[in-house]
């Protein structure tokens, strides 16, 4: 019983995967462009070493966000406010981190700590209006992100610019002690050349690191069991000793916490600094990596690396004469296959519980009859 979930679990993403290609081979096929080739150009292109750091640079953010929100599903809660949440943090990380000067661990461990500490105190007033008034956690996080927007840009303008003579914004640049090494060394002493300009980041092992301690968290803790139980069941969770409320506010207060950490990538590996230009969108995308890693940090991390590589690969489109868009059409097409796979196979599952429940119970029955 166990065996035939798992296969349909996995199956659910492998459908929707191979539904979206089919969608975008056809809209190809619409603007008569062979989709054999553009996939092929694709895939040859992320091929290359270059690429294949490129590919996991851009896939540990999403990892991260993904974590993210994962936390709030597992109790049913839904923080949609990730975006916001990582974009605040990463602000006023940055700034803290260019004004203090510390040994590098503790540089890199002070800048991590303010940006956990300002996504999960963000998070925290989507809790509390939660717990106190009974507002929907997706209300008050989607108007909460429009708030992050505003007091973003507000701080940003105002106070944590540095003065310069370029046309880009950006807050004063973050000392090397608080910089993050490449990890090109490493790839290059396991015999792999990189050409200039790509860099192995290495929040990467720290992103490794974080899915780790979230499996260990949700299934190998009282927490977690407390968590899971309550997304499942809060009336049973209760009963065994879970408050409702009080579960509510330690989701959100990791969720945000780890929201915070999303721009950490990006900011102590590569821009050192917050720029006007600071990648957007990472926590919407995490929503959807979740969806597709079915909230499991192995599944996530795939999703991750999947997103990410339909990224990098749509830079060779354009160069091919291939509308790069085709890529937003699978990314969004993948959601929702998602989405209604995993719905499909809720109901199977379901429904196989139901029939083998009946047949259990009826054995006993057909047992004891006399002959």
């Amino acid at each position: 019983m166990r065996a035939r979930r798992f296969l349909l679990g996995a199956l659910a993403p492998i459908a929707a995967i191979v539904f979206a290609l089919a969608v975008a081979a056809l809209a190809l096929l619409l603007v008569d462009i062979n989709p054999l080739d553009a996939f092929g150009a694709m895939v040859d292109f992320a091929a290359s070493t270059e690429s294949v750091i490129s590919i996991i640079n851009r896939a540990t953010p999403l990892f991260i966000s993904a974590l993210a929100v994962a936390i709030g599903f597992k109790m049913n809660l839904f923080n949609i406010g990730v975006e916001g949440q990582y974009g605040l943090s990463a602000l006023v990380a940055g700034a803290a981190g260019a004004a203090v000067a510390l040994p590098a661990p503790l540089h890199v461990l002070f800048i991590m700590l303010v940006a956990m500490a300002v996504g999960s105190l963000w998070a925290a007033i989507a809790a509390l209006l939660r717990t106190r008034r009974g507002v929907h956690e997706v209300i008050s996080t989607i108007m909460l992100n429009f708030i992050a927007f505003g007091i973003n840009a507000w701080l940003f303008v105002n106070f944590f610019r540095a003065e310069s003579q370029s046309l880009l914004l950006a807050t004063p640049i973050i000392p090397d002690s608080g910089q993050l090494p490449s990890l090109n060394p490493l790839v290059e002493g396991l015999g792999f050349t990189i050409k200039a300009g790509a860099d192995l980041q290495s929040f990467s092992i720290i992103a490794v690191l974080l899915g780790i301690g979230y499996y260990l968290l949700v299934w190998r803790t009282r927490f977690g069991y407390d968590l899971r139980a309550s997304g499942i069941n809060p009336i049973a969770a209760e009963l065994s000793g879970a408050d409702p409320k009080k579960m509510v506010m330690r989701a959100m207060l990791l969720s945000g916490a780890v929201a915070g950490l999303v721009g950490m990538s990006p900011m102590l590996g590569f821009y050192h600094q917050y720029t006007q230009d600071f990648p957007p969108g990472l926590g919407f995308t995490g929503i959807a990596v979740a969806l597709l890693g079915r909230n499991h940090p192995v599944g996530m991390g795939l999703g991750a690396l999947l997103f990410g590589l339909m990224d990098r690969s749509a830079l060779i489109l354009d160069l091919e004469g291939v509308p790069r868009e085709i890529v937003v059409i699978v990314q969004g097409v993948v959601v929702l296959a998602v989405v209604v796979a995993y719905e499909v196979v809720t109901r199977l599952v379901h429904r196989q519980e139901i029939r083998s429940a009946a047949l259990a119970t009826a054995q006993p029955a057909v047992e004891g009859t006399p002959a």
